[in-house]
């Protein structure tokens, strides 16, 4: 019998725990009755959760410990490093990726292997149809990012992809491969490369809790996503300093050839302090670019652990 390693980051999810595992659960049971022969092998990863969460996993661990495991860090690293966690730990053929709220529809897992099997596909991902109730703003800043990334990126990100996906061991194998610190999985998915395809349902409400992802942690995430795998916002911050010196050449001889024609003239402060604080903030901007990647190449170099695990069964 096959196994699909399930990988459930977690942080601060004591509601949806037992809720999530008995779904997913339904889930096989029906496989096993349709003639589907897979058994399912947990990964938990308790990302240095504050509430109840380490003591559930390991309530659910001690009683299905056969097929469920946990990680717990010993912080909060992120949900990228509970992610490259989580594979590292998998052994089954195939692996999927699950948010433990069920807003990844467990039900669309008998499609998915279906594919993996009929159409040779080492991945099926999963595209949400629509946004319903994030709000007009996050919405909108979610599609100008895809936008944005698939503009300046050589990998394409699928808009609207979740994490929520299925892949064959190799796939998951070649994602491991990579050593980076500074990870966005959902670029790394996609610069695997790999024969994929997408499904798409309907946007889920969370089973319980809130979400912990405020707007600002959001445009952060997006931000590391550009830069990680784009090199463009370097080149356009070169462009603009380019540009901005051409403009201050003709601006220079627009003003020496003002002054022997017509004179010179003390009015137009205010004019020359808004210039000089323009090139300013074009220079600050590019140094904040320039800063964003050093940054990047600071952490690399110190190979540090992109997580520590404080217990793990």
């Amino acid at each position: 019998m096959s196994t699909i390693s399930i990988v459930v980051p977690c942080y601060n999810e004591e509601e949806s725990i037992n809720l999530f595992y008995n779904e997913v659960e339904k889930v096989f049971t029906q496989m096993h009755d349709s003639n589907m022969p897979y058994e399912p092998e947990y990964w938990f990863v308790n990302d240095g959760s504050s509430d109840n969460t380490l003591k559930i996993l390991q309530d659910l661990q001690s009683r299905e410990s056969q097929n469920v495991h946990f990680i717990s860090f010993s912080r909060n690293f992120g949900k990228e490093a509970a992610l490259a966690a989580g594979l590292t730990a998998t052994t089954g053929e195939l692996v999927t990726v699950m948010d433990v709220d069920l807003q990844d529809p467990p039900e669309l897992l008998p499609k998915m292997i279906k594919l993996i099997e009929t159409e040779n596909y080492d991945c099926v991902g999963t595209i949400q149809h629509d946004r319903a109730g994030q709000g007009k703003v996050r919405a909108f800043l979610s599609s100008a990012f895809y936008r944005v990334v698939n503009w300046v990126s050589n990998v394409r990100i699928e808009p609207n992809a979740r994490d929520y996906r299925l892949m064959t061991r190799q796939m998951v194998n070649s994602v491991l491969s990579l050593p980076e610190y500074n990870r966005f999985s959902k670029g790394i998915f996609a610069w695997v490369g790999f024969k994929t395809t997408y499904i798409q349902y309907e946007s889920q409400p969370r089973a319980a809790g809130k979400t912990h992802w405020s707007m600002s942690q959001l445009l952060e995430y997006s931000l590391e996503g550009i830069i990680d795998f784009s090199d463009v916002p370097l080149k356009l911050a070169t462009w603009i300093g380019a540009i901005s010196f051409l403009l201050s050449i003709f601006g220079l001889i627009f003003v020496v050839l003002r002054a022997l024609i017509v004179g010179g003239s003390v009015a137009g402060w205010a004019s020359l302090v808004s210039i000089v604080l323009l090139l300013g903030g074009i220079q600050l901007f590019c140094l904040g670019l320039l800063g964003n990647y050093i940054s990047k190449i600071y952490l690399e170099t110190k190979h540090r652990p992109k997580y520590i695990i404080k217990e793990q069964k």
